[in-house]
This record gives structure tokens, C-alpha cells and sequence, in this order.
């Protein structure tokens, strides 16, 4: 039987294994950020004709194409991504949350946030870290939800779509998820 001790350094390990397995974690340059950005962002638009609408509309989009995931009762997650504004791109971020509770698993995903406001462009901008689920209004739009969503409906300062989630995690939510720019 393992002690306290011992059991929280074998669940420690665990999930930096699990991360790690979930593909590796290295900084990207600036170039390689905005490529894959522009990539996954197009894959969005091909996929989701709801997604295309609310860029026509958006002060700022903001895609980060790569998230990766992973956790054994302890958790985290982290990835780099782009600002878009006025289809140019005009900032690097990344995304990082830590968790804890009844997960497991290892997974990557990528999501898109549609800032609709200059009110939420103004809190990502100013703020030391946009930290979702505080701040501008934030909604991330499921299947049913964006056959519905169009820019006259959309009354929202954040809409986000999740996509390309791989791998097999308990849960997936981007509440907690804290935005810092980067310097590339």
C-alpha cells in the first residue's frame, strides 16, 4: 500500500505522462503560431458556415489550433495561438488551466474564440490574463447552437467553437482557462 506521500508524486507523474504522450509541448515561433492558426481557422469556416458569419461580424478572432490536455485526478492543459483583426495578425497567446477533482486521460483539442465586441477586444487587451467565465460574456457554441447562430442572433461578447479533439479525456470545458499574450 502506498502512503500519502508516495500515492500524490505517483499521480504527479502520471499526468505529466499523460501530457507528454499527448504530443509534445514545445514553443512555436511566431511564423509557425500564424500558420497553424490560419490553418485551423479555415478548417472551422469549411466545417462550420456559423463560425464564417461571426467572422464577418468579430473586432477580433483569436484560434488556438493546438490545446493539449491531459490529467490523473490532477490536471492541466496548454497551447499557443493568434489574434486576428481585420483577417492581419496582431498577437500571440497562449491558453493555460490546471484542474483538479475525478478526471483521467490525455487528449488534444483546438478552439476559436469570435470576439464580437471592442469592449471584449478591450479586456483581452488590457487585462493581465483574460480568464474565461470572467469578464465579457462567453459562450461556446455546440452543433445545435450554431445552426442556429447568425450575426443578428449573436448577442454574446465571446462566442468559441471547439474543434479536432482527440484522445480520451473525462470532461472537457474551457472554464478556468486563462489568456496571456506572448511575446514572438
Amino acid at each position: 500500500m502506498m502512503t500519502g506521500k508516495y500515492r500524490i508524486q505517483w499521480m504527479l507523474l502520471a499526468a505529466l505522462t499523460m501530457a507528454v504522450a499527448a504530443g509534445p509541448a514545445v514553443a512555436a515561433t511566431g511564423a509557425e503560431i500564424q500558420h497553424d492558426a490560419e490553418i485551423a481557422l479555415q478548417k472551422l469556416y469549411d466545417r462550420s458556415p456559423a463560425a464564417k458569419k461571426l467572422s464577418t461580424t468579430a473586432k477580433g478572432i483569436l484560434v488556438f489550433p493546438r490545446i493539449i490536455k491531459g490529467g490523473l485526478i490532477i490536471g492541466g492543459q496548454y497551447g499557443e495561438g493568434a489574434l486576428f483583426k481585420n483577417g492581419k495578425c496582431t498577437g500571440f497567446y497562449n491558453s493555460v488551466a490546471a484542474s483538479y477533482g475525478l478526471q483521467i486521460g490525455a487528449q488534444t483539442f483546438g478552439y476559436v474564440m469570435f470576439l464580437m465586441t471592442d469592449d471584449a477586444l478591450a479586456y483581452l487587451a488590457t487585462s493581465e490574463g483574460f480568464e474565461i467565465g470572467v469578464g465579457p460574456s462567453f459562450v461556446v457554441v455546440d452543433e445545435g447552437m450554431a445552426k442556429s447562430l447568425t450575426t443578428t442572433t449573436a448577442k454574446e461578447d465571446v462566442y468559441a467553437f471547439i474543434f479536432n479533439q482527440e484522445g480520451l479525456m473525462a470532461g472537457l470545458g474551457l472554464q478556468g482557462s486563462k489568456i496571456t499574450r506572448l511575446e514572438k
